[in-house]
């Protein structure tokens, strides 16, 4: 293959991969901010666990259509078609609907919209994957700078979400973001059309069993791999926690005297936005940490990055002095969302023999961005609304209502260094000696291993 072909095919993916982070920056930092705002701010844990509940089952089901009866870029534009129509939906419905939002409607038309939304994240992994293969290009190479480019659209959608402004408002502070990222859907599902055809494999058609993942439970039956998952869930519950809230606690500011008028309190999006880069960057420490400190010792790394992501967050201001914190904050999030997330991949594919991997990986992202992340959003509302940050009695005490927030931050950083405690205590890693060999399939019933062998 040429150059020239090989640079359009990356290219292309590169677009795709753009696109389809761009939909999700659009508003998932900012949603929580506008929904607080238009007097659903008891609400909002609601629409981020949809996120998590949906990520349970819908991947699969989306899975298998794409692997029996339509070619996965097919199947992807037509998700994107869908959640870009009930995305558009939603934002109509809250275009209508003034200063008090209707819940239940606006909810169910976003939960749709995510529905669709939330499997085609690992749906375009498969597209590139397939396209990269059909090209006869190293995946393990050609990839990472492709989805990287998906970390810069969400990047992008961001910063456009928090200084562009429509009708004096910007984007970040109007149903406006819904639009964004329902028209953003749209392209993207009429691009996919245009991808090279990713052809059903009928003959090799895994059964049922193997495309929702349920032969990959059989890790548990390995007491390391059953530890692993059970605190990988556990970690799971800070991952959606700053998105859902984040934004609104640092325009929260803009209530409190002194810090009122703020450029950072003005521009939470913006913000936040500095989480995104800094994981953009620490993905490429990965490899060298899990070589020198093994995955037990990455992922206390990550679980301490927490308690520090939460514990800034609870200290941090918006004034000169104090937003320093924030943007650690900021910085520690890359270390705290990618170690965890990445090298938790990478580990328990070094685990698995070839042919239950990707059931694995299946049962990884279950536990974590499903069961996980929709347990941390039901907690976290229930901590901030507990803490009354949304109570009516105290909203003409912003004093009063930042120390509700600073009180749930800390909580949420003393829960995660309880957990990384427990993992060092609890979690025994089985690491190979140096020049021994990984994982090697074992003849069992179940098609896993009992543990790492030697070749």
């Amino acid at each position: 293959m040429n150059n020239s072909n090989t640079f359009q095919i990356k290219a292309r993916l590169t677009v795709m991969n753009f696109l389809e982070f761009a939909i999700w920056g659009a508003y998932l930092i900012s949603m929580g901010m506008y929904l607080a705002n238009h007097g659903l701010g008891n609400y909002v844990f609601w629409f981020y666990t949809a996120q998590g509940i949906v990520s349970i089952f819908m991947p699969a089901i989306i899975g298998i259509i794409a692997d029996r009866w339509i070619p996965a870029q097919k199947t992807l534009s037509l998700c994107q078609l869908l959640a870009g129509i009930f995305m558009i939906a939603a934002g109509y419905v809250a275009s209508v609907s003034g200063d008090q939002l209707p819940f239940a409607s606006l909810f169910t038309l976003y939960a749709i919209s995510v529905a669709f939304f939330m499997p085609t994240i690992g749906m375009s992994n498969s597209v590139a994957f397939n396209v990269l293969e059909q090209n006869r290009l190293d995946t393990v190479k050609a990839f990472p700078p492709i989805r990287v480019f998906g970390t810069v659209g969400f990047i992008v959608a961001e910063l456009a979400v928090n200084f562009i402004s429509i009708g004096g408002v910007e984007i970040q502070h109007s149903y406006t973001q819904f639009y964004l990222s329902g028209a953003l859907s749209l392209v993207l599902a009429a691009y996919c059309l245009t991808l090279p055809d990713c052809p059903v494999k009928k003959a090799e058609s895994k059964s049922l069993a193997d495309s929702l993942g349920v032969k990959a439970f059989a890790l548990f039956k390995r007491k390391e791999m059953a530890i692993f998952f059970i605190f990988c869930m556990f970690l799971g519950v800070s991952l959606q926690i700053t998105n859902s809230y984040g934004s609104s606690y640092i325009y929260q500011f803009n209530s409190v005297p002194g810090y009122e008028g703020g450029f950072w309190a003005q521009n939470p999006t913006f913000l936040i936005s500095i989480s995104q880069c800094a994981e953009a960057l620490c993905i490429l420490l990965i490899p060298f940490c899990l070589k020198r400190y093994g995955i037990k010792g990455v992922m206390l790394i990550a679980m301490f990055a927490w308690v520090l992501r939460f514990g800034f967050f609870s200290i941090g201001n918006t004034s000169p002095s104090g937003v320093g914190y924030l943007i650690m904050s900021c910085i520690v999030y890359g270390v705290a969302f990618d170690f965890f997330n990445v090298s938790g991949g990478l580990y328990v594919d070094s685990q698995t023999p070839p042919a239950q991997r990707s059931s694995a990986q299946g049962l990884f992202m279950l536990m974590t961005n499903g069961i996980g992340a929709s347990l941390g959003t039901l907690i976290a509302g229930s901590v901030v609304v507990n803490n009354l940050v949304f109570d009516p009695a105290i909203q003409d005490n912003p004093v009063a209502v930042l120390h509700g927030w600073q009180t749930s931050w800390a909580i949420f950083a003393a829960y995660a260094l309880v957990i990384a405690v427990l993992f060092m205590i609890i979690f025994k890693e089985k690491r190979p000696a140096a020049g021994k060999a990984e994982v090697t399939e074992q003849a069992a019933p179940d098609g896993f291993v009992d543990a790492p062998l030697e070749k």
